[in-house]
C-alpha cells in the first residue's frame, strides 16, 4: 500500500513538472512572439519613415533637377558700332585724381546705358528669323529682358568686342522655357497662352533646328533675384546672405556658447543663481524661433539702428537662437567625460583649469563640434525669424558686406513659391530646396567626419 502511494506521489510530481515545463514553454513562445512582433513593428516604422524620406527627396529631385537646365537660344551677336556709339573707355592718367577719374567713368557708363541693346538682340534674331523685325514684340519675347544688361556688361568689361560677332547662348524667356518643357497645356486657346501664336511657332521651329536648347543654367547660381527678367532670377544673393549669417553664427554663438557651458559645468558654484540660469537656458532652447525674430526686430533694428534686411541682423538673431542649443550640447558632452579623468589630473598636481582644458575638453571636442555644427545647420534652415527683420523684401543684388541688404535661402524659397508664374517657379523653388538641403547635408557630414576624426576612447 505504501509502495502504491509513493508511485502515485512520484507520478504526480512528474506530471506537475511536465505541466510547469509546458507553461514555461508556452510563456517563452509567447514572449518570443511578442519580441518578434515588436521587432517587426519597429522595422516597419523605420521602413515607413525611410519610405516617406525617399518619397520626399524623390519629389523634390524630380521637380527641381529640370530647373538646373534652362532654355537657351544660340545666336551670332554682332556688336554693331553704328548702334553702340560710345567714346573710348576712360583710362586713369598718372596726374589725374581718383575723383576726377570716377567722374569720367560714370559719364562713360551713363553713355553706355543709353545704347539700345534690344536692337542688337533683334538684329541677331533676324539672322535666324527673317520676319523678326516685322513682329518685333513677338520676337523680343524669345529672349529674356535681362540679356540686354548682360550684353551691356560684356561691352563695359571689354569694349574691344565692338565691331565683332560672337556666338552667344542667351537665356530664353521664362515662358519659352515653360513651353518647350511642356509645363503648360499646349491645347489651351490663344487667350489663355502666355506666348502669342507667332512666338510659339518660332519656338517650335528654332527648337527643331537646334537653335533653342535646354542647357545647364549658370544663371541660377550666378545671378541675384529678378522680377523684370524672371528667367534670370538666381540664388546668388540669397546664397551669399546665408553664408554671411552662418559665419556670424559660427564666430559668435559657438565660442560664447562653448565658453558659457564650460564655466557652468566645470567652474560655476552650485547655488540658486546657477540653477536659475540653467532653467532659463533650457527654456530658451524651447522658445519658438519667431520670438527671436521679434526680439531682433525690436532690439537690433529699433534700438541699435542696424540696417533692415541685413545679414548682420540675421546673424545676430540666429546666434541668439542657436546659443542655448550649443550650451546644452556642450554641457551634455562635458558630463559624459568620466570623473576619473578629472580626479587623475588633479591627483598628479594639475590645477582645475589645467584639468579642464588639458584633459577634459580634448575628450569632449568631438561631441562639442557635432552639437555646434548641428545647431548651425538648424539655424541655416530657419525662415520665421528672418521674415520679421525684413529679409523677405525683394533684393536684386549680391551683398558684399554683412551690412548690405540681402535675403537668405529659406526666405528665397518662400518668395519663389508664391510667384504668380507657378509653372516656371515651382521647379525653381524645388531647385532652391535642393541647394539648401545640400548645404545642410554637407554640414551634417562635416559633423560626422569631425566626430570620427577627433574621437578618443578611454
Amino acid at each position: 500500500m505504501t509502495t502504491s502511494t509513493q508511485i502515485t506521489s512520484e507520478m504526480s510530481l512528474a506530471e506537475k513538472r511536465d505541466i510547469m515545463q509546458q507553461r514555461v514553454a508556452k510563456s517563452l513562445k509567447r514572449r518570443h512572439a511578442q519580441e518578434t512582433r515588436f521587432k517587426m513593428i519597429g522595422m516597419g516604422a523605420v521602413g515607413l519613415a525611410l519610405a516617406f524620406v525617399v518619397i520626399l527627396f524623390a519629389t523634390i529631385l524630380s521637380k527641381g533637377l529640370p530647373a538646373f537646365w534652362q532654355a537657351h537660344i544660340t545666336l551670332d551677336v554682332y556688336f554693331d558700332p553704328d548702334v553702340i556709339k560710345i567714346d573710348d573707355k576712360p583710362v586713369r592718367q598718372s596726374t589725374e585724381s581718383e575723383a576726377a577719374f570716377n567722374q569720367r567713368m560714370l559719364a562713360w557708363q551713363t553713355q553706355l546705358g543709353f545704347v539700345n541693346f534690344n536692337r542688337i538682340i533683334l538684329d541677331s534674331l533676324e539672322k535666324v528669323i527673317p520676319d523678326a523685325k516685322a513682329y518685333q514684340r513677338d520676337a523680343m519675347r524669345l529672349v529674356t529682358s535681362g540679356e540686354r544688361f548682360a550684353l551691356r556688361g560684356m561691352v563695359e568689361e571689354n569694349p574691344s568686342i565692338i565691331g565683332q560677332t560672337l556666338k552667344l547662348n542667351l537665356l530664353a524667356d521664362a515662358n519659352v522655357d515653360v513651353w518647350i518643357k511642356d509645363n503648360i497645356d499646349r491645347s489651351l486657346p490663344d487667350a489663355q497662352q502666355q506666348l502669342s501664336a507667332k512666338t510659339r511657332q518660332w519656338v517650335d521651329e528654332l527648337e527643331a533646328r537646334g537653335i533653342i536648347q535646354n542647357k545647364f543654367s549658370t544663371a541660377l547660381f550666378m545671378n541675384p533675384d529678378s522680377r523684370s527678367s524672371l528667367a534670370s532670377a538666381g540664388l546668388a544673393g540669397a546664397f551669399m546672405g546665408s553664408v554671411m549669417m552662418m559665419l556670424i553664427v559660427m564666430f559668435l554663438a559657438v565660442p560664447v556658447g562653448v565658453a558659457s557651458a564650460i564655466y557652468l559645468e566645470e567652474f560655476a558654484p552650485k547655488n540658486k543663481l546657477t540653477d536659475l540660469i540653467e532653467v532659463n537656458i533650457n527654456n530658451l532652447a524651447a522658445v519658438p524661433s519667431i520670438v527671436f525674430g521679434l526680439l531682433g526686430a525690436s532690439v537690433f533694428i529699433l534700438w541699435f539702428k542696424l540696417p533692415l534686411s541685413a545679414p548682420i541682423v540675421g546673424g545676430l538673431v540666429l546666434s541668439l537662437m542657436t546659443l542655448p542649443t550649443v550650451i546644452i550640447a556642450t554641457r551634455s558632452n562635458l558630463k559624459a567625460i568620466p570623473p576619473s579623468i578629472r580626479q587623475a589630473a588633479l591627483g598628479i598636481g594639475a590645477s582645475k583649469v589645467q584639468s579642464v582644458f588639458h584633459h577634459v575638453l580634448p575628450l569632449a571636442i568631438p561631441g562639442i563640434l557635432t552639437g555646434a555644427i548641428l545647431g548651425v545647420a538648424q539655424a541655416l534652415g530657419e525662415s520665421a525669424p528672418l521674415l520679421l527683420i525684413g529679409m523677405s523684401s525683394f533684393v536684386a543684388s549680391v551683398p558684399s558686406t554683412p551690412f548690405d541688404q540681402s535675403t537668405a535661402l529659406p526666405v528665397q524659397i518662400y518668395l519663389w513659391q508664391g510667384n504668380e508664374l507657378r509653372n516656371f517657379f515651382e521647379a525653381r523653388t524645388s531647385a532652391a530646396i535642393i541647394v539648401l538641403l545640400s548645404l545642410m547635408i554637407s554640414l551634417n557630414a562635416l559633423a560626422i567626419w569631425l566626430r570620427k576624426r577627433f574621437e578618443t576612447r578611454w
